[in-house]
Parts: C-alpha cells; structure tokens; sequence
C-alpha cells in the first residue's frame, strides 16, 4: 500500500480528482433544461388527466433528484408523486394513483411498495408515478411518501450549484463502495441523506474528513437537540428536519457504515479517480467457487424455504433474520460457524452457512451448577438414573461446578439443521406451514443455480471494494 502524500500535495490531487469526475458525472446544463421542461409537462398533463376524470388530485410534483439536479448523468429516474386528500380511502387512493399514472405514461408496469405504483415512460425518461396523501403535519404521514413534499421545500432553499456538485460527488462515492440505496436489499445511503449530510458537512471531503473519526453507532445530533432514541443495531442516526422523530438512516447497516468509515480515511490519505469508479461484480463459476470453498477445507450447508409473495423491502429483512437464526443455531449447537450468506430465486430462499467442519465432536459437556444449591440435586438425579446415556461423570470441574459428558445422537450438520428447523423463527412469511417444504442439503447436493452461486460468492470472496481483487 502507498503511504499518503503530504498533506498540501494530497489536497491538491483530491481538487483535481473531484474536478475531473464532477465533469463526468454531471448532467450537462443543456439536460438539466430539458429535464426541467420534461417535468413542468409531466405535471400539466396529470393535472388535466385528473380534472377530465374529477379526480380528488389536490397536487402533483416531481421531487426527488430530478426535481433539484442531483442525479447522476447516468441515473435519472423521475419521481411524480400524486397526493390525494388525507381522508381518502386507500382502495380510491390506489385507484385513482394508478388510473392517472397510466393516463400519462407509456410502456406502464404496476409495481408494489406499500402500494401500488406505475413505472412507465414519458417522453424518453422513465417515471414512477407514486401515489400519496397531501398532509399538513410531516411528523403524521398517513403513508411512506407523505413527507416528500416537505423533503424537497426543505433542500431546494438550502442547497447552492456548490451543494449539487458536492451531493453527485458522494452519490458516486458511495456507489463505488456499493452502500448507495435505501433499499432493504441494499441497506445503505439514501439520496436524501446523501443530501443531508452534504449540508450539515458542507463538502463531500468535509463529510469524509469528519467520518474517518466516527465510531459505529454515530448520533448526529444538532446543537441542542437530542435525536431520535432507536434499537441498539442501529448505526448511524440522524433527525429528519422536518420530523424530530424520524431517523433518517435507520436503512443504512453497521457493516455499510463501517465500510464509509474506514473509506472516508484511505480516500482522504491517497485519493484518486478509482474511489468513483463503479467496479462490476466479480463472477466466478461454480466450479471456481467450490475450489475456493476446498482450499479452505471447511463446509457448506444450505438451508431452502419457498419464496413469499412480498416486495422486496418486505422480503430481504425476512431473510436476513433467518440467515441469523441458522448461523446462531447452529453455533448454539457445537459448530464453529465461519459465515453465512443467502440468495434467492423465483421459486426459494437459500440460506448458506459455512462450518469449519461439518460433524460436530461425538462428545458434548453438559454443564451443571456448583454443589450446595437445589438445582445440583435435580442435576444428579437426572444423570446418575441407569438409562442416562453418560460417557463421563457426573464429577467436578475445576471451577468447582459439575458436570457430565455425553454422547452426541447427531453429528452432521445436515442432520441437526433438520431437526431444528422445524422451530426456527425464520421470518412469519418464511416460515413454512408444511415443514417438508424446508430443505436441507450439503452445498454439493444442491443443483447449480445463480442465487446459490451469487450467495457463495458472497460467502467466500468478502473483501473491502477498493483492494485489489482475488
């Protein structure tokens, strides 16, 4: 690795650097006018789509990147949002989102979040036609897009054309790091807490200096406010503005924050336009996978469920709390677990964990408590009756606490993965009503398919996304 260059000079290669990408990665002003036209149109259209049918439409905006000249030059997606009147059932607010969406787009395909949405085309730029509610308190939305139109009041008077240059900067910054996206999937920086954080630290270079310092979790607390109070595994936590109560991170994971921490320093140390150039997944085929997976003389075990029918935001925390609840059992169960991955299809949920070894010792120690307490008694009993199946003991530990050796029933991991399975709390969509729809198989039983590979991948190829690949 290359030790930093002076400070001067190193500061001197970070302008040249974010110059030389800014003028990539920026829409030319020729396209921010014609997006701005594309917008004011979309919007008239909609609005005489709603007033020939007598829609209850109280406003419709474009927000989002498209609205303020955030977006990438290579990503635009036009948000339009329709809010209805907040007493508006949500069997007519869907109705009525989707019936005025599919007035104004072309090549439309209904898409779900809590609701549905139309994705469709207008004028050669793609649009999500969102419906919502027109609110009049952010910190009461009746749905998750209710506050947009506050989000965008609250950027568009703070942000400067040095603002927008600094947001697309870290925008391709942390999609080279691959933690761009709020997306369950992703679990990573939102655009609009990119934006925020562009103007609490003014820079992206002043976002990175401050996070190199930080320590997993980080409050991000303005002078006199305290924020949010939220779960432990929350890493990184900061107020809406427009919402006291609301984290605007709370997507965002340790893993992918830990991952921006110690960028923001090697970054800051040796900059160079590599740090915003987007890398395509490595794949490798299965072949090259299982010869990774022997040199490491470990084991694979896969666990299979069915696929719910649920959007993804819905579905990816489902999976995650499963791939935990296999890894701990078998943990809990005498194995050393080394990693866990999972991938999906169309059709199943794999979950993948690797074991140093896939039989578990023969012999188990059951611990007991120390002598002198009632429990000690019971212990005894139970494992000095003539059936017990005891190898050793009972006797006392060194500690001065009983204990009793035992012969495992059940050594492979296959085996005590399907004896447990039928307790797991996988996720209350995942969870099979019909056990004999979970499968487990060793990684070498289970036929080729591009979700087990893609898990694998992720199993045996962890690195950090800017060292050399191996």
């Amino acid at each position: 690795m290359t030790e930093p260059r002076p400070s001067g000079e190193t500061s001197r290669e970070a302008d040249r650097v974010e110059a030389a990408v800014s003028a990539r990665i920026s829409p030319t002003p020729e396209f921010l006018e014609r997006v701005a036209q594309v917008r004011a149109e979309l919007v008239r259209r909609v609005e005489a789509a709603a007033q020939g049918r007598t829609s209850p439409l109280v406003r419709a905006l474009v927000a989002g990147s498209a609205a303020r000249g955030t977006f990438l030059s290579d990503r635009l997606d036009i948000d339009l949002f329709l809010l209805f009147p907040p007493d508006l059932s949500r069997d007519r607010l869907r109705e009525e989102g989707l019936a005025l969406g599919a007035a104004v787009l072309s090549d439309t395909e209904k898409r779900y979040a809590e609701h549905p949405y139309l994705r469709g085309r207008f004028e050669g730029f793609a649009v999500d036609a969102v419906p919502g509610f027109a609110i009049s308190d952010p910190s009461h939305p009746l749905s998750p897009v209710d506050r947009t139109p506050f989000h965008q009041a609250y950027l568009v008077a703070r942000e400067t054309p040095v603002h927008l240059r600094e947001i697309r900067l870290a925008k391709q910054f942390f999609r080279r790091l691959g933690v761009y996206g709020s997306e369950a999937r992703t679990e990573g920086v939102s655009g609009y807490l990119v934006e925020l954080l562009i103007l609490r630290f003014g820079s992206l270079r002043g976002l990175l200096s401050a996070a190199r310092h930080w320590r997993v979790p980080v409050k991000l607390a303005e002078p006199g406010h305290e924020p949010p109070r939220l779960p432990e595994e929350v890493a990184l936590i900061l107020a809406d503005p427009v919402d006291p109560n609301r984290n605007v991170a709370s997507a965002l994971s340790r893993r992918n924050l830990g991952t921006l921490i110690l960028a923001a320093g090697t970054y800051l140390d040796r900059p160079s336009e590599e740090w915003f150039e987007v890398r395509p997944r490595t794949r490798w085929s299965r072949t090259e996978l299982e010869r990774r997976l022997a040199s490491r003389d470990s084991h694979v075990t896969v666990l299979s469920v069915p696929r719910p029918d649920l959007v993804d935001d819905t579905l990816y925390p489902q999976v995650r709390k499963a791939e935990r609840a296999v890894a701990r059992e078998l943990g809990q169960s005498g194995f050393e677990v080394l990693g866990s991955a999972a991938g999906l299809d169309r059709e199943r949920v794999h979950v993948l964990v690797e074991v140093a070894h896939r039989h578990r010792a023969a012999v188990r120690l059951q611990d007991g408590p120390p002598p002198g307490i009632d429990r000690a008694g019971d212990f005894l009993e139970k494992w000095t009756a003539p059936d017990a199946p005891v190898l050793q003991g009972p006797y006392i530990r060194d500690d001065g606490s009983l204990a009793v050796e035992t012969l495992r029933a059940e050594r492979e991991v296959e085996e005590v993965l399907r004896h447990a399975a039928a307790r797991l709390s996988l996720g209350k969509d995942l969870t099979p009503s019909d056990p004999t729809r979970t499968e487990v198989r060793a990684l070498a039983e289970v036929p080729d398919a591009p979700a087990v590979e893609e898990a694998l991948r992720d199993l045996l190829a962890k690195q950090l996304p800017w060292a050399p690949r191996r």
